[in-house]
């Protein structure tokens, strides 16, 4: 196909169909409802000989974006000069919304987000994008190649979903183009929402994908997905382990003598440039990095690729002011000269993957950065608070001996990670419950007593009778690293999530506690004017227990309604309008 050509008429043709603005989820029942769950939209980049990258199509049509989130997607969706990459590569990137936060609802948690686990829950204010690009000799296009990407706009970080999605749709739809991309989008359009806890089949072009959405309920030792119920299904569904974990062990590999040095420079939002040979790797790695912290939601930016010609180029380049909170994936060598302030820059080279353990990338003083040939390596003068952990090390190295499958030293990777973090966040969790007020103090007609403050000497202190120690075998400075996590973006995160939700059951065990007592007795010596005050409480406190935005039994809510109705039902009859108008 020739690129000049397809080209020239598909940017003025897509601009042509761009109606009025799609914002976020669109509501149930209306065009695409169904397919924006899921995607925001399909995008083909191709190069132009004339434009560079052009935005050659958006699917559905009436997905707006503006000029600068164009100009973010045609440049992340091609490496850029220094990769090199022949033939089909998939990466990911991401990047910030422009214009504000078109989601719906608050800022807090969405509709679809409800018993997500925090990590995972879709982003009020990025878009990811999971990309397919392909190039390949083609004696018919006057640059002598063939360049397009396709490319997945969505909010949710489901790399492996995505990336299988695109495995299967990209390779047909370089083949024959447009018409494959409707059918695809239509098809999209038929699948169930993605309810956390639900394991879901999703039928695309002839293939059953088979997956299941996280929940906040899930177990770490939930394992991969079993075939349940759907022998009978023709063909027989392709089961997706996860939808959005990565092969940590693979990603890791050049790395796992620094795994636990990297995990401290994650927990405490530290800046740190990862320097890859393609967007694959970089993206990849970045992606690892972020996830090591689960249960915990990273809160600091990242874009797992990340080029010059980006937007926020000169935000995070700046030298007027210390480096962003953002871990930043790149390809271009540029970016060590241009960012050789930065604390932490981690280099990796072409991964290898044969049997044995690559050569580990070593620690090294950032003063050795050179500006072009710099040599794989991890560049900080940070030093861990934390005593490796030799044992794991040997565990993964006697598992390459053995040949152990690369799905199981995963799985021992991350069960690692997972308990390091748990170790770490259990301590914080029992301090925060202690600030909880006493159940008995909550009574029915007096505002709720407020959750005491998060006093840092105090949460320390008590570390000597229930601390880490209690649960990791690792040696080191504790009090240190909380000292240091305190100042950084994931405690502020950390901290607000678990005051909302303290403040949440709070008012929950207020409701219960008045729709318990007996509100006539209450009533009879309280003027209009408290009657009032007590009927518009209850009336918003009912709407957020409706919207689950506090855990209420529904014979609580059942009871909270009656009682509004009697109040209602004791006022004067003009003030009984007033509150319920006809």
């Amino acid at each position: 196909m020739d690129q000049g050509a397809g080209a020239g008429n598909g940017p003025q043709r897509a601009r042509g169909r761009l109606g009025a603005p799609s914002s976020g989820m669109r509501a149930p029942g209306t065009p695409w409802a169904r397919f924006s769950a899921w995607l925001e939209c399909v995008c083909v980049v191709t190069f132009d000989l004339e434009l560079g990258q052009a935005l050659e199509l958006v699917y559905p049509s009436d997905f707006q974006l503006t000029d600068k989130e164009k100009s973010s997607i045609c440049y992340l969706s091609f490496p850029d000069s220094h990769s090199g990459c022949l033939g089909d590569t998939q990466f990911s990137f991401r990047i910030r919304q422009c214009g504000g936060q078109r989601c719906p609802g608050h800022a807090g948690e969405k509709p679809g987000d409800r018993g997500a686990p925090a990590s995972l829950q879709r982003e009020p204010a990025h878009y990811f994008g999971y990309v397919y690009f392909r190039q390949v000799k083609d004696s018919s296009v006057k640059r002598g190649y063939f360049q397009k990407s396709l490319v997945l706009l969505s909010r949710l970080p489901f790399v492996r979903l995505f990336q299988a999605l695109l495995g299967l749709v990209a390779p047909e739809f370089f083949d024959k183009l447009a018409p494959c991309l409707e059918a695809v989008c239509n098809e999209i359009d038929q699948w169930p929402a993605p309810a956390p806890g639900r394991t879901l089949s999703l039928p695309v072009m002839g293939v059953v994908l088979q997956v299941h959405i996280p929940s906040r309920a899930d177990t770490p030792e939930s394992g991969p997905l079993e075939p349940s119920g759907h022998e009978t299904l023709l063909p027989a569904p392709v089961v997706l382990p996860s939808v959005h974990e990565l092969d940590l062990f693979r990603c890791f590999r050049p790395v796992l003598a620094h795994v636990q040095l990297l995990w401290e420079l994650m927990l405490l939002g530290e800046p740190l440039l990862v320097l890859a040979p393609s967007p694959a790797v970089s993206s990849e790695m970045v992606l690892a990095l972020t996830s090591c912290l689960q249960p915990l939601k990273f809160c600091c930016d990242y874009r797992p690729y990340f080029t010059i010609h980006d937007s926020e180029f000169k935000e995070f380049t700046t030298r007027t002011q210390a480096p962003p909170n953002v871990v930043l994936g790149v390809t271009n060598p540029f970016f060590i000269k241009t960012l050789q302030h930065w604390p932490h820059i981690l280099r990796v080279g072409e991964p290898k993957m044969s049997g044995d353990l690559p050569k580990q990338v070593k620690l090294k003083k950032p003063s050795r950065l050179k500006t072009l040939d710099t040599k794989p390596g991890l560049y900080t003068a940070y030093t861990a608070h934390l005593h490796r952990d030799k044992a794991l090390l040997r565990r993964l190295l006697k598992g390459l001996q053995k040949k152990r499958p690369s799905d199981v030293q995963t799985a021992v990777l991350r069960r690692h990670l997972l308990e390091l973090t748990q170790s770490f966040i259990i301590p914080l969790e029992h301090y925060m419950a202690s600030l909880m007020p006493l159940q008995k103090g909550i009574v029915p007609w007096k505002t709720p007593p407020q959750i005491r403050p998060f006093r840092q000497d105090d949460f320390l202190q008590s570390l000597e009778r229930s601390g880490p120690q209690l649960t990791c075998v690792l040696k080191g400075d504790w009090l240190g690293l909380y000292r240091r996590f305190f100042k950084s973006p994931h405690f502020d995160g950390w901290y607000r999530q678990r005051h909302r939700e303290m403040t949440q059951k709070l008012e929950a065990l207020h409701l219960e506690a008045i729709c318990e007592a007996n509100i006539e007795i209450w009533m009879k010596d309280k003027s209009e004017v408290e009657v009032v005050d007590l009927i518009l409480k209850l009336r918003e406190r009912l709407v957020r227990a409706q919207g689950h935005q506090l855990p209420v039994k529904e014979a609580t809510l059942k009871r909270a309604r009656l009682y509004i109705d009697t109040a209602i039902g004791s006022l004067p009859k003009d003030l009984q309008a007033v509150l319920c108008p006809p």
